[in-house]
């Protein structure tokens, strides 16, 4: 199947860019290439986008999906943790606008072999980059009951999570688990019924878990969004669309402590900390998906917009 993802809050985040039509623009996440499509077709001549991803499919795809567009358009494969590195290789040392969509695309959840759905029999897999060694299979057989209960608590929010820990961990001891399928299973014998009935499919928040586990997605995260506020120009702006409460609080504390780094105690009258401002948070509140979007794009329904602009 070909790489679809629906891009999530698509207007509103073009809109958020305020894009320049001759400004260079980054989107970190490039997935299908729906984002950086929007951004190309707003763009003049001198304008230009680079699209970072680490999935083969997705940069494939997106340069299928963006090949009109021709020299305005450079697709790199990479982490958008390395943005500054890769910028800097194609000497570019600030930018415009910078996006980030934290979703997992929609083709990497129906491509069974990939190992992210739950709904599907693979083996366990969840790599978002397949040139990493490390896989979920590696998590779920070779840690300890208690960083198993760690990653499912804290990443997963599952209230459950001491419970699935210790059925897994019950569950290898007779045989090596190797398949979405079977871990599945487990998790279902782990969560009262009752419980099940009510909250949706038993396995998502373990599975999310995992793969954020598997991917470092907050530690990427957590480590990369002072770098890309520094990445701005002027007025320039960063997108970011999160789907996990955990991702947003990142983001929101790093928007506001970029706005406000002054670290002087309250009863000071004047800052003596030197920390500059670096711009002001444009989403007091996020931006959330219309009743429309939810509606005809599930996926969409946990998605947040924080937009900030650099002074």
């Amino acid at each position: 199947m070909g790489f679809e993802h629906k891009s999530v809050l698509l207007e509103e985040t073009i809109n958020g860019l305020n894009i320049r039509p001759d400004g260079t623009y980054v989107d970190g996440t490039l997935g299908g290439g729906g984002h950086a499509y929007e951004i190309a077709r707003r763009l003049s001549d001198k304008g230009s986008i680079i699209g970072i991803d680490q999935d083969a499919a997705a940069i494939e795809a997106a340069g299928i999906r963006l090949k009109d567009f021709g020299e305005k358009v450079t697709i790199v494969r990479s982490n958008y943790c390395e943005m500054k590195s890769r910028l800097h290789e194609l000497g570019i040392d600030k930018v415009d606008g910078i996006i980030l969509d934290l979703g997992v695309s929609s083709y990497q959840l129906d491509t069974a072999e990939r190992g992210f759905s739950y709904r599907e029999d693979a083996p366990l897999d969840m790599r978002m980059d397949t040139r990493q060694t490390m896989t979920a299979r590696d998590i779920v057989n070779d840690y300890s009951e208690m960083e198993l209960y760690r990653v499912i608590r804290d990443y997963g929010e599952d209230k459950f999570a001491k419970n699935i820990a210790k059925h897994i961990v019950a569950a290898r001891g007779r045989a090596a688990i190797e398949t979405t399928g079977q871990l599945t299973q487990i998790i279902r014998e782990s969560i009262p019924m009752k419980y099940q009935k009510m909250s949706g499919h038993p396995a998502k928040r373990t599975f999310q878990a995992i793969r954020i586990e598997l991917n470092r997605e907050l530690d990427v995260l957590r480590d990369s969004l002072d770098d890309m506020i520094d990445l701005l120009k002027p007025g320039g702006r960063l997108c970011i669309i999160t789907f996990h409460s955990l991702e947003d609080r990142i983001v929101k504390s790093a928007f506001r402590k970029n706005e406000n780094p002054c670290t002087c105690p309250p009863d000071f009258p004047v800052c003596v900390c030197g920390n500059v401002s670096k711009g002001k948070v444009i989403t007091k509140k996020p931006i959330l998906p219309s009743k429309e979007e939810q509606e005809y794009n599930s996926r969409s329904k946990s998605a947040k917009l924080r937009i900030f602009e650099r002074a």
